[in-house]
This record gives structure tokens, sequence and C-alpha cells, in this order.
């Protein structure tokens, strides 16, 4: 009977290190111990079953938070007699109120689906009322559209056209974009895991004022300029939902934790 040093080492090699189990099994063969794929099939079976109140309990504290992080990956998954993978999402919903100045413990709470459809990360979140912060991925509009869901989208992935464009282009007027969102993200850098009431005066003070201006700028430079890139519909979506960030004291900060580093390059 495995002991449960040994039920752990097996889980966190296959789910954290990636290590399939018949790669296991041929590494313990090679240290003399005799553990078929099967066994440890098994195991990690069993196990699964003993986490299960644990999950429950997770996604309860998950979605009892007042904001929620959001967004999906793609995962590559056996296709068994395909001869190949196919491609299906694991979609993350992060609870972390110590931007905004909570004691209470960061979380994550994870879900598999076959696909990207819209009704995937509704049906994660039909419990959930509050704050969601995500990108623009059409599957949440519907979550937004009934009212007890309130957007907070993530700059990250509307200042990221930005860049890309600075990148390959060295374009004045993206690097211009850059440098007043990154005014933005300046502000909440000082502010983060400040008392509530403190955050909410600082944005009010300095971060609308700020998009005010950037709003106008993108009107008066930028429409015509770059409407094939659908940068200012993409820019609007943000800026409405910055407004209602910089209106409440629940949101932390301009960009959903959950988004990769390179989504946050500096040019």
């Amino acid at each position: 009977m495995a002991g449960p040093n040994l039920l752990a080492h097996v889980l966190v090699s296959k789910f954290a290190d990636h290590l399939p189990l018949y790669r296991q099994s041929e590494i313990y063969a090679r240290e003399g111990v005799e553990l078929e794929r099967s066994t440890l099939a098994d195991w990690v079976g069993s196990a699964s079953r003993l986490l299960e109140p644990l999950l429950g309990t997770l996604q309860q504290y998950v979605l009892g938070a007042e904001k929620l992080h959001a967004d999906d990956t793609p995962v590559a998954v056996l296709a068994p007699g395909k001869g190949r993978t196919k491609t299906g999402r694991l979609w993350a919903y992060v609870r972390d109120e110590r931007p905004m100045g909570s004691l209470q413990p960061p979380a994550v709470w994870f879900q598999y689906s076959p696909d990207r459809k819209g009704e995937r990360p509704q049906e994660h979140l039909k419990q959930f009322t509050g704050i969601l912060q995500a990108d623009r991925y059409a599957g949440f509009e519907a979550l937004y559209e009934q009212g007890r869901v309130v957007e907070a989208a993530c700059w990250a992935h509307a200042r990221r056209k930005f860049f890309e464009l600075h990148q390959a282009t060295k374009s004045p007027q993206a690097l211009e974009a850059l440098r007043r969102i990154g005014e933005l993200y300046e502000i909440e850098r000082h502010i983060r895991g400040r008392p509530p009431e403190e955050r909410w005066r600082v944005r009010q003070e300095h971060a609308v004022p700020k998009l005010q201006a950037l709003r106008g700028w993108m009107d008066d430079v930028l429409a015509a300029t770059w409407s094939s890139l659908n940068l200012p519909g993409r820019f609007a979506t943000r800026w409405a939902a910055g407004l209602r960030s910089s209106a409440t004291r629940r949101t932390g900060g301009w960009r959903s934790i959950t988004t990769r580093p390179s989504a946050r390059s500096e040019p």
C-alpha cells in the first residue's frame, strides 16, 4: 500500500512537473522498484476522489470573493486511438484580495473543459456575484449582461496591442499610449495594499483625470489612424471598465493577475 509521501510524489510529478505515469514507472524501474503504470493510475484516481471535498471547499472560497481574476489557456490532451493530441482549455479563477489591503489568503480554482465555448465560464461562474477582471473574451459577455457580474477589464490585454505595434513599427503614437497607460499603472503601484477608502480617494483624484485625458487623446489622435486594428473599440471597453474600477473601493489593480508576464512587457 502506498504511503502519503509516495502518493504526493506521484501526483506532483504528474500534475505539477508534467511527468507522465509511464515515465514515472520507468524511473522507478531503474531504481529496482516495479510499479506498473496501471497501479500508478489507480493511485491517481483514488487520490483524486479523496481530494474532491477539498476541491469543493476551494471552489466555495474562491467564488465567495467580491472580485475574481479569470483567464484560460490551451492545454494539449491525449486523444486515444488517434495518434495525436487535441486541444482542451484550462480555466483559472483567482481570488487575491491582498492589493485591497485584505488579510484573506489568495487562492486559485482551476477548471478543465474540452473546448472554449462561452458556456464554460458561464457554468463555472453561475453562482458568483461581484467584479470580474478578465480579457475581452466574448464568453464573459453573457455574465455581464445578467447584471450580477461587473466587468473590470484587464488593461494589459489592451496595452499589448500598443506594445506589439510599437515593437513592429516604432510608432510614436503607440509609445505615447504606452506612456499614458504606464501612468495609470504607477498610480496603482503606489496604492497597492492600502485601505479601500485611500485607494478610492487617490483614484478619484489622480486616475480618473488621466483616464479622461487618455480617452480624449485616443479620440483625437488615434481613431482614424488605427481604426483597422480596432484599437479604439478595444480601448473604449477598457476606458469604461477603468472608470468603474476607479469608482469602486473593491478593485485591486488595472490588470488581471492571471495575465502572463509577456502581456506586461515594457518597450
